[in-house]
């Protein structure tokens, strides 16, 4: 039960910061939804960094990688709502701002795991 409630702590304060983050980034004129984009990007980074602390010599507990990396991580970062915008973009004939948005969430999102990992090497 303990466990069940760090996830939903976690991931209940991770989506309001999204929707914060969403909510001022956000613009109808501009193409690129820049909150979910900061966001997933950010979660990426935050991420790599909790995983690779638990990875280093237990730095974290498991308690606390369920509630920062699956509870506000995974409220954070949103896989819906990137695949709504893309549908959006796509929909309204904005084929360059849907390749720059899927490019720039997946290479930055990547890469952004790997140096949070990397840094607390």
């Amino acid at each position: 039960m303990k466990q069940i409630l760090l996830v939903f702590i976690g991931g209940g304060t991770g989506s309001v910061a999204r929707f914060l983050i969403s909510k001022y980034l956000n613009s109808e004129t501009s193409g690129i939804p820049y909150g979910t984009l900061t966001a997933n990007i950010l979660g990426s980074f935050l991420i790599g960094i909790i995983l690779g602390l638990a990875l280093k010599n237990n730095v974290l507990s498991q308690n606390a990688v369920l509630l920062l990396a699956t509870g506000f991580c995974g409220g954070f970062t949103t896989f819906s709502t990137f695949a709504y915008e893309n549908h959006m973009l796509l929909r309204s004939g904005d084929f360059i701002n849907f390749a720059i948005y899927t490019l720039c969430s997946f290479v930055i999102g990547f890469l952004l795991v790997f140096l949070g990992m990397w840094l607390v090497k």
